[in-house]
């Protein structure tokens, strides 16, 4: 069974910048398995952030974070990063670490092995 445990959210100002970390335990790498993000804002649906193909090192990104975020991996430590820079306002969620099939965070599948606790980045101006 996949474990996967997230840190590093907070709070900074509009602009700023924040790092978070899953690290996953149980987990196998492979092709078209995919670790990565979703979050979800107050009173709306969760969304997909950005993903990392554990068998092939490709990425993904939601139109709305591309050119800020960037996803990236420690293969010797089982952990994924995602690096969030020029935070905005909308920005504002708890951010979910997820492994599951990679087309699940394009909406084609909705295969999952575990989810992360949650952690909670807020970006105010």
């Amino acid at each position: 069974q996949v474990q996967l445990v997230e840190s590093g959210g907070g709070s900074v100002q509009a602009g700023g910048s924040l790092r978070l970390s899953c690290s996953a335990s149980g987990y196998t790498y492979s092709v078209n398995n995919c670790l990565g993000w979703f979050r979800q804002a107050p009173e709306k649906e969760r969304e997909a952030v950005a993903a990392f193909e554990t068998g092939t090192g490709s990425t993904y990104y939601a139109d709305s974070v591309k050119g800020r975020f960037t996803i990236s991996e420690d293969g010797a430590k089982n952990t994924i990063y995602l690096q969030m820079n020029a935070l905005k306002r909308e920005d504002t969620a708890i951010y979910y670490c997820a492994a599951g099939s990679c087309p699940s965070w394009v909406g084609y599948d909705n295969h999952f092995d575990g989810w992360g606790q949650g952690t909670l980045v807020t970006a105010s101006s």
